[in-house]
């Protein structure tokens, strides 16, 4: 098994402190203490907290960028694309819970230029989210919905993973992520019987027949 490195070590506890009690929240002490050296010894390795939250957000970012990438560029209809995506987003989440909730919630801390780097990032990142939904809209295998308030909905429910997912629960990532994309491809409202025929979801009554006005057998 290799050996862990002090850097490791040290962006380790750095992670697990940023997620729980938040960047600002965290001190150089809290770090030292947590990789087992002096305050001191701290800065033979790093040259300042900052370094260790770009290390962190922009490691997410990447991971995040190198899940969808082959997806957004490679074969598929959009539908399957964007279950694809979501299962993707949902395994970065789940393979780094504590990275994943500083890189939602902290990045901001980061000063303008390395904050710059992960905006632009994370800009690239829904930018890939985006083409899938408009590729689907544009071939008539989506609904001709906003493409935004749609990333929107996606990513929100996608980035929240975090604060419920359990390792240890019954549930894979994967699965959890079929489950979003099978509501959203599939909504939420049921086909409802009407007096004279069912109601589909072009919203017109079929008396006796099918959505295409075949007569019942």
């Amino acid at each position: 098994m290799p050996r862990i490195g002090r850097k490791e070590q040290i962006l380790a506890a750095a992670r697990q402190l940023f997620s729980e009690k938040g960047y600002h929240g965290t001190t150089i002490r809290d770090i030292a203490e947590a990789s087992g050296i002096l305050s001191g010894s701290l800065y033979a390795h790093i040259a300042s907290k900052e370094d260790l939250l770009f290390a962190i957000t922009n490691e997410g970012a990447d991971a995040f960028l190198a899940a969808l990438e082959p997806i957004a560029a490679g074969p598929g209809d959009p539908a399957d694309k964007l279950k694809r995506g979501l299962i993707a987003h949902a395994r970065v989440v789940a393979d780094h819970l504590d990275a994943a909730k500083v890189f939602f919630h902290e990045w901001r801390a980061l000063t303008d230029e390395r904050r710059a780097v992960i905006q632009e990032k994370r800009d690239r990142y829904e930018a890939m989210w985006a083409a899938i939904l408009e590729e689907g809209i544009r071939s008539g295998a989506f609904k001709p919905v906003n493409a935004k308030f749609a990333r929107l909905l996606i990513l929100s429910a996608a980035n929240w993973l975090y604060q419920w997912y359990n390792p240890a629960g019954p549930l894979s990532p994967e699965t959890i992520a079929e489950q979003f994309a099978n509501l959203l491809l599939q909504g939420l409202s049921a086909e409802r019987k009407e007096k004279g025929g069912t109601r589909h979801d072009d919203g017109n009554a079929h008396p006796g027949g099918d959505s295409r006005g075949n007569p019942a057998r």
